[in-house]
């Protein structure tokens, strides 16, 4: 196979083609100083602030699609064959503001202006796909945007007036859409690309054939599929991740479909490409979903790495767990499926060998009778990381509960299932006491640690409290939810 040595994409109106370019290289970095691009700032520098939000465009099976992403942890390589947008391509030709942009000048929704950028280019995202927004969308889409001068109601006042000022069929992102898709069209050239310098390497496979390729002959590279934990790496640690083989481009890990009573998630999907059928299949992640990060971070970051980085806190295992998902592990041709909990061995240890990956994931789909939650405690409601997690799935039968499933993150080294309050529902019937014998039996399951999130007490309480929150939210005659807002 012949390899591409440069990076191709698009940056605002531009073709740009970059050859060596390091697994390590920050797409922020390229853009404020090599580009000058300035209004994309740098914050936190590790995908919470938002002021480095910027929109990449890629070509997938529906057409061109546009998202936010954090330009602080988004690897450069990473956006070949792209569209990347920064807040100076919005204004018009003649030098006028934007509607967006225009809309928070009018509203006062900017004073040191430092974050303004960021809170433009996710508005900007958000008008694209809904031109009269519910003060609910505009609070949902500015999650991952913080602001600590102006405070957040004349922005949000700002985000429902933008349609006074244009309409998203006039923005030259949709009148230039046909000719960007062809441009990116012409840009994909389906071969492998390897660049960057001996040692900081970085691999975009053709396809997965070729991703697994690769894994075989790099053992010890660095899978990088959204990079919302690798880029940390890189940022706040300074570690290197070269060589580093690159996903986020690969269409086949992205498929999420129906098959028979089950979802298959391809591992590549990020949370934003997730979310429509999940909220379709499993109606109880729908607001558990939005808590994953902010919009920046659903955009760019994917189920599949959530599981693979093994994380005792990851939002994504303890609610999949509970489903009773499995998932396909890859190394070369040969493929092995295996329960999620068994992936999970100790605290950073997974069952992945050299050279394997996580290709999917299936989800069981609930049946009539079965009754479900995920919760999330975390210090801040939205954007944060759990202090703990859980997913909670139980069949009742005439009042009899049956196939208890409760998987918990933060309690323990990995995401792990409560096996002892399990068998205290176990064949008992739906009633406050027996809800209260299984929060009693989380104390054989777990010895959680104290740590600056929570406390071992704190944890356990809360672990407690969510059993009994999950008993008094469901109507016992009818499965019904009675009231589910995430926490």
């Amino acid at each position: 196979m012949t390899h591409r040595t440069d990076i191709r994409f698009i940056l605002n109106g531009r073709d740009i083609a970059l050859p060596e370019v390091g697994a390590d290289q920050t797409l922020l970095d390229f853009l404020r100083l090599d580009q000058r691009l300035t209004g994309t700032k740098e914050g936190c520098a590790e995908g919470d602030c938002g002021a480095c939000t910027v929109l990449v465009g890629r070509l997938g099976p529906e057409g061109l699609g546009y998202g936010p992403v954090n330009a602080c942890i988004r690897f450069l390589a990473s956006v070949d064959g792209c569209h990347v947008v920064t807040v100076e391509h919005l204004a018009g030709r003649d030098g006028r503001l934007h509607p967006v942009q225009q809309a928070m000048v009018d509203h006062h929704g900017s004073q040191c202006g430092f974050c303004t950028p960021g809170f433009v280019m996710s508005l900007y995202a958000l008008w694209m796909q809904v031109a009269e927004p519910t003060e609910a969308q505009v609070e949902t889409a500015l999650q991952g945007n913080l602001c600590r001068c102006t405070g957040y109601a004349p922005i949000i006042r700002a985000a429902q007036a933008i349609s006074r000022y244009g309409t998203p069929a006039s923005d030259h992102l949709m009148v230039e859409r046909a000719a960007i898709t062809a441009r990116l069209a012409a840009l994909g050239d389906h071969r492998r690309v390897v660049t960057g310098p001996e040692g900081n390497r970085a691999i975009l496979p053709a396809d997965v054939d070729d991703l697994a390729e690769c894994l075989l002959e790099h053992r010890g590279a660095t899978i990088v599929a959204g990079a919302t934990d690798v880029g940390l790496w890189v940022t706040k640690f300074l570690r290197p991740i070269g060589p580093a083989i690159f996903t986020g481009h690969l269409d086949e890990m992205k498929t999420v479909v129906q098959d028979g009573n089950s979802l298959r998630i391809g591992a590549g999907a990020s949370y934003s490409e997730c979310q429509e059928m999940l909220s379709r299949h499993l109606p109880h992640l729908a607001a558990y979903w939005d808590r994953i990060g902010g919009w920046q971070v659903r955009s760019m970051g994917t189920v599949g790495g959530n599981i693979a980085n093994g994380s005792p806190i990851g939002d994504t295992p303890p609610v999949l767990i509970a489903l009773g998902a499995d998932i396909t592990l890859r190394r070369g041709d040969a493929r092995r499926s295996l329960p999620l909990e068994a992936f999970f061995i100790d605290y950073g240890k997974q069952d992945r060998a050299p050279g394997e990956f996580v290709e999917s994931i299936r989800v069981p789909l609930p049946g009539p009778e079965d009754r479900n939650a995920a919760y999330k405690i975390s210090k801040r409601r939205d954007e944060d990381i759990s202090s703990l997690a859980v997913g909670i799935h139980m069949t009742v039968t005439g009042g009899t509960i049956r196939n208890a499933r409760i998987a918990f993150g933060g309690m323990a080294a990995t995401p792990k299932r409560a096996t002892a309050a399990e068998a205290a529902l176990n064949g008992q019937l739906w009633t406050r006491e027996s809800f209260e014998a299984a929060a009693r039996a989380l104390t054989e399951d777990f010895t959680p640690l104290s740590d600056w999130r929570a406390s071992s007490a704190y944890r356990m309480q809360a672990a407690q409290n969510l059993l009994r929150r999950f008993y008094l939210e469901h109507d016992a005659a009818t499965a019904a939810l009675v009231r589910l807002e995430a926490f």
